[in-house]
């Protein structure tokens, strides 16, 4: 019996902070894990006992554990049920911009920006979990560091940022924008790839011969579950790689 229970962890929900009870919860239990006092295997908790125990809805506690599943610091096994991930090290992928990036590794990033405007795209609107004739502003950037071409960005934004101008995306990165509005990324989905530079990216990021592009796509949302932005942006593999820390499972 104790097998299914799993491990439990004191928790302490404020009810009455503005943070979402589910943030509360998966930020405490993954504070636990990377505290140690749960170990790579110890059996979790299962969802209704937590639950029941917290006061908390099972779509709450649902989405707690779907986060610390997306962090790698859960494994959920049919008939298993859920336990700590078998790693050695837990580390949380840090949701940053290149600017902050660039800006802390102590290069000099500057901005172009080359189109912001207002547009429907339905790929972009399923990606941030909108009706697919959601109007988004559209933003498409050159970056460079230290006077080299680095990187083509284009990001899509709900609306509620339409008075965004190209002064503030060309001085500042677009995270500390949004920051500086109370608007604060907290989870995202991305994903890394490769390909073939378009004629337009060849020429702004200033690419010879058949050397191909790092890409990168990622939803971002904000601690209520908001859309925040999607970005797809691709960068000279030349001039920049994406460091990840993996070990065996």
């Amino acid at each position: 019996m104790a097998r299914q229970l799993g491990v439990q962890i004191e928790v302490q929900i404020d009810r009455t902070s503005p943070v979402p009870l589910y943030h509360q919860l998966a930020q405490q239990l993954a504070a636990a894990v990377t505290a140690g006092r749960l170990q790579p295997g110890d059996p979790f908790e299962n969802e209704v006992a937590l639950g029941e125990r917290l006061g908390l809805s099972r779509p709450t506690v649902r989405r707690a554990f779907q986060d610390l599943v997306a962090q790698g610091l859960l494994v959920r096994r049919r008939g298993l049920g859920t336990t700590v991930a078998n790693r050695k090290v837990h580390r949380r992928a840090e949701l940053t911009s290149l600017w902050d990036d660039l800006t802390r590794s102590g290069d000099a990033p500057t901005t172009r920006v080359l189109s912001l405007e207002v547009v429907r795209d339905e790929h972009a609107a399923a990606a941030l979990d909108l009706p697919p004739e959601a109007e988004l502003l559209h933003v498409v950037r050159l970056r460079t560091a230290d006077a080299t071409p680095l990187a083509v960005m284009r990001n899509w934004l709900p609306t509620t940022f339409g008075d965004l101008t190209r002064e503030q995306l060309e001085h500042e990165g677009l995270y500390a924008v949004l920051r500086a509005r109370g608007v604060r990324p907290v989870v995202a989905h991305q994903v890394i790839g490769a390909r073939m530079p378009t004629a337009a990216e060849r020429r702004h990021l200033q690419i010879r011969g058949t050397e191909p592009v790092l890409t990168m796509t990622r939803s971002a949302f904000d601690a209520a579950g908001n859309a925040v932005e999607y970005g797809d942006h691709c960068y000279k593999a030349s001039s920049y790689s994406i460091e990840v820390m993996v070990d065996e499972r």
